[in-house]
């Protein structure tokens, strides 16, 4: 396919975006064209619109942005043999490289040379976009299109969440953006006995209810630490899922997690964190487990099972629906911080 479509680029070292016309990326051997359906949001993605120190160390302008999508499948490379014209895929986003110990070892969610489309290359804020074959997820048809752009984040709250034992435990999941609401409705999903949302936005904790978290605790109002004591009969809570990266929440959350606990971290704090390591993870004999992107592809299996099963519902966390020429206001809806996903439609 050949001509121009319409994107939307990060077209300088400074805030903002521009919609633009670019040429129609074409598909290598290996690769397809997607005409993309719905893109979503992410956190990343306002990093680059906002072009903090995160961006500005890894984004190289102009570049189409965006890696949260779904769409259909309007062309093949000669290699490819497993989809075909027609087919409805989401996308790993994470693209890796297939040989360093890591991925060797199947552990590829961490591979040492990981490339992310919107950040290290082409983006999928666009009309089509162009991906390795090996990294779509194909969809079943009736899948709404921005839930399957979700899968993509959503993935990181099912890796998250089930990175350990969740069945009959209780769960405290720190930060109620996106992935955190999914993450409440992902241990509900798999058992947990009380999910315990936590954050200082009531919107979000809103979010949660919604999703599914039996007890919504705002951070700056009550004392995290007691309250879910009080939740917890005083023993601590089981699991901690932390999603949001803020100093005070991460020591927060080592505090509240009982002995021989485990704590799944998500979040990205923006300095070093200053931990109690001899009482808060020596002496309670807890587990810590750093959480990067989805699995490969079990954490896919695990996403699409939730959804097709109707177990979990993204329903109630999709809050906002713009086209993609409206880009300016879902993300000062993003900016906001009242809103949960918000979906741009090229």
């Amino acid at each position: 396919m050949s001509g121009s479509m319409r994107a939307l680029v990060k077209h300088h070292a400074g805030f903002g975006a521009e919609l633009r016309e670019v040429p129609i990326p074409v598909p290598g051997p290996d690769e397809v064209l997607i005409k993309v359906r719905a893109t979503t949001i992410c956190g990343t993605d306002v990093h680059i619109y906002r072009w903090d120190d995160w961006a500005s160390a890894r984004v190289k302008p102009p570049m189409v942005f965006g890696h949260e999508f779904s769409g259909e499948v309007v062309e093949v490379g000669a290699g490819v043999k497993h989809l075909s014209v027609g087919d409805h895929v989401s996308a790993e986003t994470h693209i890796v490289c297939g040989h360093c110990p890591q991925c060797r070892r199947g552990e590829a969610h961490v591979c040492a040379n990981t490339e992310i489309i919107g950040v290290h290359r082409t983006g999928c804020f666009a009309e089509y976009a162009v991906m390795p074959a090996d990294n779509l997820w194909k969809n079943k048809k009736e899948l709404p299109p921005e839930v399957a752009s979700a899968m993509e984040p959503m993935g990181n709250a099912v890796h998250t969440a089930l990175s350990g034992p969740i069945a009959g435990k209780s769960v405290a999941v720190i930060g109620c953006g996106p992935i955190g609401v999914m993450a409440v409705a992902v241990a509900k999903a798999a058992g947990a006995s009380r999910v315990i949302a936590l954050d200082l936005n009531e919107y979000r904790l809103d979010l949660a209810r919604k999703m599914g978290a039996d007890v919504q605790i705002h951070s700056g109002k009550q004392d995290p630490v007691r309250e879910t004591e009080k939740w917890t009969e005083g023993r601590g809570v089981d699991v901690v899922l932390e999603m949001s990266g803020n100093a005070t929440a991460i020591r927060q959350g080592f505090s509240m997690l009982t002995a021989g606990g485990r704590i799944s971290m998500l979040g990205l704090p923006t300095g070093p964190v200053e931990l109690d390591v001899s009482n808060e993870i020596v002496m309670k004999g807890i587990q810590v487990h750093g959480i990067v992107g989805r699995r490969m592809y079990e954490t896919w299996q695990q996403t699409a099972a939730f959804l097709e099963s109707g177990q979990v519902d993204l329903e109630p966390m999709i809050t906002h629906r713009f086209s993609l020429e409206e880009f300016e206001k879902g993300f000062e809806q993003m900016m906001s911080g009242h809103s949960g996903k918000v979906v741009l439609y090229p």
